[in-house]
């Protein structure tokens, strides 16, 4: 399962809206291969549901996951920061042994 955390779910919500999108875009969430760290997340809108996607809904916000990636995401939390370290959606990952400095990229 991915948690959503309030300030996430409420960015979310805004940039649904500001880039057009209706309710029925779910957020997708994957890991692709690359990043100092090796592995990078990869957030977008996504309308359709593929097979073998799992489904998960947090805080009213749909969050969809390849199979390949839900092995790297099981219990990870979505964030979302705008302290003056940064600005931006923050995965805290518990399967994560290493980081990158910015915070793109990690290891298992």
């Amino acid at each position: 399962m991915i948690k959503i955390t309030d300030k996430a779910r409420n960015k979310i919500s805004a940039l649904r809206e500001e880039e057009g999108h209706s309710d029925n875009h779910n957020v997708r969430v994957a890991v692709r291969g690359g990043g100092c760290s090796g592995l990078m997340y990869d957030l977008e809108f996504d309308s359709q549901i593929k097979d073998g996607d799992q489904v998960y809904e947090d805080q009213g916000v749909k969050v969809l996951v390849d199979k390949r990636s839900l092995l790297y995401l099981l219990g990870t939390t979505l964030d979302f920061t705008d302290g003056l370290n940064g600005k931006g959606f923050q995965f805290i990952n518990p399967n994560a042994s290493r980081t990158c400095g910015c915070g793109e990229s990690f290891s298992v």
